[in-house]
């Protein structure tokens, strides 16, 4: 399982996503300057890269999404 995309007509190319990223699944398009996921097998779906994007350009899927497990106590 992975993150569904990146839209790259919204991605502005600040690599935050990438600098995010614990499993360093997305990486910079050489060609395009671009973020797009290039390890989709190491994506443990924490969600950092979704969060962290300032325009909204990674979805993840909301078949996708794992439970939110909370300790409490």
């Amino acid at each position: 399982m992975t993150i569904d995309r990146i839209d790259r007509d919204l991605c502005n190319s600040c690599r935050l996503c990438v600098f995010t990223c614990p499993m360093d699944v997305i990486r910079m398009d050489a060609d395009n300057v671009k973020a797009i996921i290039a390890y989709p097998d190491d994506c443990m779906l924490c969600g950092l890269c979704m969060v962290d994007c300032e325009k909204n350009a990674i979805f993840v899927g909301a078949d996708r999404n794992p439970p939110l497990i909370t300790s409490w106590g």
